[in-house]
């Protein structure tokens, strides 16, 4: 649930049902007067300062934005009166719903699931009961089951609409996909009883679906970017594992075991290793249905014990050689822990962390000198921070990305935002430094005449800030098409610097177009 929820809640009522203690039953002049109890007519739901679990959700705050309902209208003090009983029952469905709300909030699964169809259940259960309280014609009470049946009814659509989800059903899709690349490369062939050998084919193909995933568009819903972040995670454990085994595949063969007694227990382990990787494959991706990552860690915590107490007598080469193996085990233990992936917030919620924070950092500086490049380009006072924009993009090399796609995208466009800069630039001096002579061929003259009109097209690309449907986007767009259909109408005549040069002029001008892109495609986090 989110701040709209709580925030309507605790517009309805003042304070919380308190099991009648605060009733006057004719007690004596040493017990403290009844303190006022605030109107029925604001509503069933108390002040939610008494429940600290809502604290943790921060992320509710965009409830608020899907489901708003008007504040009640101010009410006049009105003298203690004792509980309604239907007042009492909505104080009951107030409880149910402050234990329902974050789990509806934070769900990130699909229909289907039992732990939907479980919400579900519980939040037409309570709207059933709410529809059934007998307000006996009361206004305040009427008042009071309305606001609380709006809030139900919000949650279900909430839970039903984030459930459906275009993006959401993309996310599905391409981990369906994912699935079916690592069934038919590893895990198949692993039940089968083989070996599976894994190629650059695979790697490069769960590669793209990564990066397909990291496109997918959560429109800053909390559910979303859990179901994006989950999907993530589980593919790059895979593409670290998969990886792992193509490394393997390249190292020399086990220690013979004529060469100490505890070779051959450690050359089992290998096997067992193998085995634990495809099974551990299987695990993150869905496709198996009998073993679980709690069981997998336990197998492979007690292989390391086991390793562990082998004795090795100082042979350097077979101590080696366990630490290897010692080392795979470490690196699949590492992974079982995605079984709860993404129930942290500052995981999924990537505004929150360092590296983005670095990159925002950066791009807020970059912003800021093209607002001073634009504003001063073709005075006297032009300015060419090239210095700087080259410590940025150090900078950005150094952010630490910790293997995330999200924040390797993040950090590639603010990359491509310094390089589009820089090449604005670059571009401004060669026009400044040309000069041009009575020997030099048309078709040359002629790409620089539109390198002349891109650097200007460029300049209003830096400075856009529109969306695709507008119209200034279209034009410029237009335009860069043109300047590209002039240059493909440029005939060399055979001179290798004007093919050349032309050749340069269209990659300069489909950079812009891909810059233009960018920056007008809503990507996020």
């Amino acid at each position: 649930m989110c701040a709209n929820v709580f925030g309507v809640l605790k517009s309805l009522f003042g304070k919380p049902f308190d099991g009648g203690k605060r009733m006057d039953h004719g007690g004596s002049q040493g017990q403290p007067a009844p303190q006022p109890q605030p109107h029925p007519s604001q509503g069933p739901f108390p002040q939610y300062s008494q429940y600290p679990q809502y604290a943790q959700y921060p992320q509710y705050h965009q409830y608020h934005q899907y489901y708003q309902y008007p504040p009640p209208p101010p009410q006049q003090p009105q003298p203690y009166q004792p509980q309604h009983p239907t007042m009492t029952r909505l104080y009951e469905v107030q409880r149910e719903v402050a234990s329902l709300g974050p789990q509806v909030c934070t769900f990130s699964g699909l229909q289907d699931e039992r732990e939907y169809k479980r919400l579900e259940r519980e939040l037409a259960r309570l709207q059933t009961d709410v529809d059934g309280l007998d307000t006996e014609g009361r206004g305040e009470l009427q008042a009071a089951r309305k606001r609380a049946a709006q809030e139900l009814e919000g949650l279900l659509r909430y839970l039903e609409e984030n459930a459906r989800h275009p993006s959401r059903l993309a996310i599905e899709e391409l981990s369906r996909e994912a699935r079916r690349l690592v069934d038919e490369g590893v895990v198949a062939p692993q039940r089968a009883g083989g070996a599976p050998e894994i190629g650059d084919e695979l790697v490069d193909a769960l590669q793209a679906v990564v990066l397909r995933l990291t496109q997918v568009k959560t429109e800053g819903r909390v559910p979303l970017r859990k179901a994006r972040y989950r999907a993530l995670t589980r593919l790059c454990a895979v593409q670290a594992v998969v990886e792992g085994r193509t490394r393997q595949q390249t190292l020399s063969l086990p220690l013979s075991g004529d060469t100490h007694a505890s070779v051959h227990r450690v050359n089992q382990a290998m096997v067992e290793v193998s085995v634990a990787r495809s099974q551990l494959v299987a695990l993150l991706m869905g496709l198996s249905g009998r073993d679980s990552c709690a069981h997998l860690s336990r197998v492979l915590t007690e292989l390391l014990v086991e390793l562990d107490a082998l004795d090795v007598s100082g042979n350097a080469a077979v101590r080696n050689y366990r630490k290897q193996v010692v080392e795979e085990i470490n690196g699949l233990l590492k992974h079982l822990d995605l079984e709860v992936e993404g129930d942290d917030t500052r995981r999924y919620d990537l505004a929150q962390n360092d590296s983005i924070r670095e990159i925002e950092a950066v791009r807020g500086h970059v912003s800021h000198l093209r607002g001073e490049v634009l504003r001063y380009a073709g005075s006297r006072d032009e300015i060419r921070p090239k210095a700087e924009l080259q410590s940025l993009l150090t900078h950005l090399d150094q952010v630490d990305t910790a293997k995330n796609p999200c924040i390797r995208e993040a950090r590639r466009r603010a990359v491509l935002e310094v390089q589009a800069l820089v090449t604005f630039l670059d571009l401004r001096e060669a026009l400044a430094r040309r000069q041009t002579g009575p020997g030099e061929p048309p078709a040359h003259r002629a790409v620089w005449l539109v390198l002349g009109s891109l650097s200007e097209l460029q300049a209003q690309v830096l400075g856009f800030g529109g969306k695709r449907a507008d119209k200034s986007y279209i034009l410029l767009e237009e335009l860069l098409t043109k300047q590209l259909l002039a240059l493909d109408a440029v005939d060399p005549q055979g001179d290798e610097s004007t093919k050349a040069a032309r050749k340069q002029a269209v990659k300069f001008a489909q950079n812009i177009l891909g810059y233009l892109d960018l920056k007008t495609d809503e990507w996020e986090y």
